[in-house]
């Protein structure tokens, strides 16, 4: 009970960080919907949230192309086109559990 009211107050002193980042693109409505299940999450989790278009840098177009949006935390690939809610948060819950 107090370790999950520690995460909501913003008690991640000690943690690392969890760092995403979603790799997206102009018009794709599936990146716009990971984009925004992410920020709900935030705050909560202590999240570094950053998008980079693939259409930016050729070298990610080519890596990512049409598998977008891909979001990875603390880089490692956890997922590819739509994000599923439920391992989402199971996944954030484990990261923010980690200890320096």
């Amino acid at each position: 009970m107090w370790g999950v009211l520690r995460s909501w107050w913003g008690g991640r002193k000690g943690r690392n960080p969890v760092r995403v980042v979603v790799y997206t693109r102009q018009g794709c409505h599936l990146c716009e919907v990971a984009l925004e299940q992410l920020r709900r999450h935030q705050r909560r989790y202590g999240l570094t949230l950053e998008a980079r278009d693939v259409d930016a840098d050729p070298a990610l177009a080519a890596s990512y192309g049409e598998q977008v949006p891909v979001v990875t935390v603390n880089g490692k690939v956890r997922f590819r086109g739509r994000v599923n809610e439920e391992l989402l948060m199971r996944l954030l819950r484990a990261e923010a559990r980690k200890t320096v």
